[in-house]
């Protein structure tokens, strides 16, 4: 192994799985090696089994009632605080995102940067979701009905492949600020990052199980996430295209809400949008007779 700048041999370091708010082996005790751009050795990650992918699911069904219950503010303070907590892994971030997309360091930061702000965009959504989703509606008679956009649930993200950090959370964030939770897979050739954001997550105010990150084979274990029964809306947009259609067969089973890949990966530098986070929330309405 090659030696630090400052002296002394590397740290070989082999990274857990995120599941419930702990940080678990794969009840398989299989990892894999994790290279850089250039192929050099970087650290060993968990490879996630079948049945960790179960018991993230039911880490992720335990959490929803707690997250789900939270005011639209208190979830809007928690993300915040997850951004903060991101920035100040900023530097480290940076080294993962370089080493990992093949970037010079002014540009990952900059993608750190981004992903920090991401964060805090859709952190600001919590408590004004509901009014942009939600309204009155008009009924001919003494009532008063109302739209309320509500969780669809449990939500089984197949992160994207090339982004790293900033697509990671840009489907992430959108899914948990409505209060749904979340099964992760992430990018299985540039899983780092995601460990790190692990690592952020397990120690801000985030209830454990609303995000459940697994690192390991998306061929293994995406299908199963598809199929679970127990998981009630699924983005694709990190699966391969030739793999979608298949994964959309899946999800069938339990009519579960599906967001389609597209043809290539987006560019996660522009804007976000609305788009991700209407589609893993239902509408709710509600008929309220009116006093005269």
């Amino acid at each position: 192994m090659p030696e630090r700048p400052g002296g002394g041999l590397p740290v070989r370091k082999t990274y857990k799985l995120f599941i419930g708010g702990t940080f678990p082996r794969s009840e398989s005790g299989r990892s894999y090696p994790v290279t850089s751009e250039d192929g050099a050795f970087l650290a060993n990650a968990a490879m996630a089994s079948k049945k960790d992918l179960r018991d993230a699911v039911v880490s992720a069904r335990r959490a929803l009632g707690t997250w789900w219950g939270a005011t639209a503010y208190n979830r809007g303070q928690v993300l915040y605080r997850v951004a903060e907590m991101l920035e100040g892994r900023r530097s480290q971030l940076g080294d993962e995102v370089a080493a990992a997309e093949g970037l010079g360091r002014r540009a990952a930061l900059r993608l750190v940067d981004l992903a920090v702000d991401r964060w805090v965009w859709y952190a600001g959504w919590a408590d004004k979701l509901a009014q942009v989703a939600g309204g009155v509606n008009p009924v001919a008679g003494p009532y008063a009905n109302y739209s309320l956009p509500e969780p669809t649930g449990v939500v089984g993200v197949v992160a994207p492949r090339a982004s790293s950090l900033l697509g990671l959370v840009s489907v992430v964030a959108p899914v948990i600020v409505s209060g749904n939770t979340a099964v992760v897979l992430a990018s299985e050739t540039r899983p780092l990052p995601a460990v790190t954001m692990g690592e952020v997550l397990g120690t801000s105010d985030l209830p454990g199980g609303v995000v459940n990150l697994l690192t390991g084979r998306t061929s293994e274990l995406a299908p199963v996430l598809a199929s679970h029964r127990d998981v009630d809306g699924l983005d694709l947009v990190g699966a391969e295209p030739d793999e979608a259609a298949g994964l959309e067969m899946a999800a069938a089973g339990n009519v579960k809400r599906v967001l389609r890949p597209g043809p290539v990966e987006p560019d996660w530098g522009r804007p976000p949008a609305l788009r991700r986070m209407l589609a893993f929330v239902e509408t709710k309405t509600v008929w309220h007779p009116v006093g005269i």
